[in-house]
């Protein structure tokens, strides 16, 4: 009995562009499975928004061939632009208007039916049935970041583009958006995140490749990028907790003062 293989959420080949002189892009190759989180890493300047904007039909290259959602990107826009969702680094959300109110307005312009239960679903999917009817201005910025995502889902694109998502959100804020990504993927969203934060790369992502120079340089599973370095020396050193997990630590069990660093110090090792 024969099997055939879904194709891929995105297949990109030799893909090229230039901006005058200056080449952003040098033949970028690189695949997305379907249902995965793939994070394309690289520091300001590497050329992850342009390929983003490329893959997103915002830009067209100068040469090669991307292919998102089972769509050619240069011969079949409209296609592709149905078939994804994009979120930058800013969340876009009516400040004004309650969160729902903001999901029932991009439902209509989507022009669905059932507004206000897809409204619903998304705002018990993101955890922000409880701030619902609040005005996003009051919301954090986590929970805007939620509600950004929810928004970009309306349609229910299989691709979801996540253009640096937790750019200077506070260490809380940022796990509650890696929960959601989480569960995208785990939904059968396929997810390609840009990111300069290796950490999050690490945590979320099933694959990843690093862009350096408009080249790809590394592209793998983490235990592939890591087996690309010399063995570890083993250590043995004392593990002191992380000013993150300390922050994280004092601030789930609602210590909002604490006068004791060292008592402080010796519960979060516990």
């Amino acid at each position: 009995m024969s099997t055939t293989t879904a194709p891929a959420a995105i297949a990109v080949v030799g893909l090229r562009k230039s901006y005058g002189d200056l080449l952003v892009l040098d033949g970028i190759d690189l695949t997305v499975e379907r249902g995965s989180v793939f994070a394309l890493l690289g520091s300001n300047g590497a050329g992850k928004t342009t390929l983003v904007r490329i893959l997103a039909t915002l830009l067209k290259p100068d040469g090669g061939n991307a292919v998102v959602g089972g769509y050619d990107v240069v011969s079949e826009p409209a296609q592709v632009r149905e078939s994804i969702s994009l979120t930058g680094q800013f969340a876009a959300v009516d400040e004004v208007l309650t969160g729902r109110e903001n999901l029932v307005l991009m439902a209509r312009l989507w022009h669905l039916p059932d507004r206000d239960r897809l409204a619903a679903d998304l705002l018990e999917r993101f955890d922000l049935t409880d701030a619902a009817d609040r005005r996003v201005a009051t919301y954090s910025g986590g929970m805007r970041r939620r509600l950004d995502i929810a928004m970009s889902l309306i349609g229910g694109p299989p691709v979801l583009f996540l253009d640096e998502p937790t750019t200077g959100l506070d260490p809380q804020s940022r796990l509650e958006v890696w929960s959601s990504i989480r569960e995208l993927a785990r939904q059968g969203t396929s997810v390609l995140l840009t990111t300069q934060y290796l950490d999050e790369a690490e945590q979320l992502a099933d694959r990843i490749a690093i862009l350096h120079e408009g080249r790809i340089i590394a592209d793998g599973t983490l235990a592939e990028l890591k087996a690309l370095l010399p063995p570890a020396t083993v250590e043995y050193v004392e593990k002191q907790p992380t000013l993150e997990e300390v922050f994280l630590s004092i601030v789930s069990a609602g210590r909002a003062d604490v006068h004791d660093p060292s008592a402080s110090t010796s519960e979060v090792q516990r």
